[in-house]
C-alpha cells in the first residue's frame, strides 16, 4: 500500500476556490479507485499550505487511477476549474510507504 501525499501551495486570498477544489475530488478521487483519507485546507497558522491525501494499492494502481481520473467528466472540471482560478501556485506529490504495524 502506497500514500500519496499532495502539498498543495495556495493563494490565501482563494482559499474558498481551493475548499471547492478538495470537495470535487472527494467525490471524483474514490469513484476513480483510490481511497481517500482527506483533504485539508489552511486553518490556523500558514495560510498557504494545504493536503490532499489517498492510498493506493502500487505506482501501477496510481498511474491506472490517474488514467481514470484524466477521463472522468468531474475530474476534467476540477483540473480546468484550477487552471481557470488560479489558485493552486504550486503541487508536490510525495508516495510514501508505511512502515508502523496497522
Amino acid at each position: 500500500m502506497l500514500t500519496c501525499v499532495i502539498r498543495y501551495h495556495i493563494d490565501p486570498t482563494k482559499k474558498d476556490a481551493f475548499v471547492h477544489y478538495a470537495r470535487n475530488w472527494a467525490e471524483a478521487i474514490p469513484r476513480c479507485g483510490a481511497d481517500l483519507v482527506g483533504y485539508y485546507a489552511p486553518h490556523e497558522g500558514s495560510t498557504t499550505l494545504a493536503y490532499g491525501i489517498y492510498n493506493l494499492e502500487s505506482l501501477a494502481a496510481y498511474e491506472a487511477y490517474r488514467e481514470r481520473l484524466a477521463a472522468d467528466p468531474l475530474g476534467r472540471e476540477n483540473y480546468a476549474f484550477a487552471q481557470t482560478e488560479k489558485f493552486l501556485l504550486r503541487e508536490d506529490r510525495t508516495f510514501l510507504k508505511k512502515v508502523t504495524l496497522p
